[in-house]
């Protein structure tokens, strides 16, 4: 059975791989559009499981695919990759000094419309107070633009966590634990 992660990007990738995972690479094209009064969980889990079910219809039978995505939530609030300077800024800000959670859905799907296992993992995580000066660094080195939350935690943004309660892996875009866990029935030993 081939596993196929239905994401592009490199941050899934470089864990699925660090975990010893054998898989191809394949874009969903999925747009990650927030429906009216939908909570941030089920966002992501419907997100996660349009991926990997894009992905799964052009796939061989018994293909099997995973579908992930990553959403910061503070105050009920999901917080997407900032569009430019001035949101990063006002996304940082808001984050110095409190806790926010990060979810990752992930579904697995067995071509060509099987879902077999989807979950929920949710971190929470603790910025320190951060000062306006470390704040327009990080901006100006341009990590925060394709980052949801505007930050990396296994970047630069490192420094600023003073508290996480749960998955590392999770924050950075893919609970490796569960996926692994998930996958052992289907995959063997992984």
């Amino acid at each position: 059975m081939r596993l196929i992660l239905a994401s592009g990007s490199p941050r899934r990738r470089a864990l699925l791989e660090a975990a010893g995972f054998d898989f191809e690479v394949e874009e969903s094209g999925v747009e990650e559009a927030l429906r009216a009064g939908e909570p941030a969980e089920a966002f992501a889990q419907r997100v996660a499981r349009e991926k990997a079910l894009r992905v799964a219809a052009s796939r061989p039978t018994e293909s099997l695919i995973l579908g992930a995505d990553t959403v910061v939530v503070l105050d009920g609030e999901i917080l997407g990759k900032p569009a430019d300077a001035a949101q990063a800024r006002r996304m940082l800000r808001r984050l110095s000094g409190r806790t926010h959670q990060v979810h990752t859905a992930v579904c697995l799907v067995r071509a060509p419309q099987s879902v077999v296992a989807e979950a929920l993992e949710t971190t929470l995580v603790t910025f320190r107070d951060l000062d306006e000066r470390e704040i327009r660094d990080y901006i100006v080195s341009g990590e925060p633009f394709d980052k949801a939350g505007g930050y990396g935690i296994q970047g630069r943004a490192s420094k600023f966590v003073s508290g996480l309660e749960g998955s590392y892996s999770n924050v950075v875009g893919l609970p490796v634990e569960r996926v692994a866990e998930m996958l052992r029935p289907l995959l063997g030993s992984g």
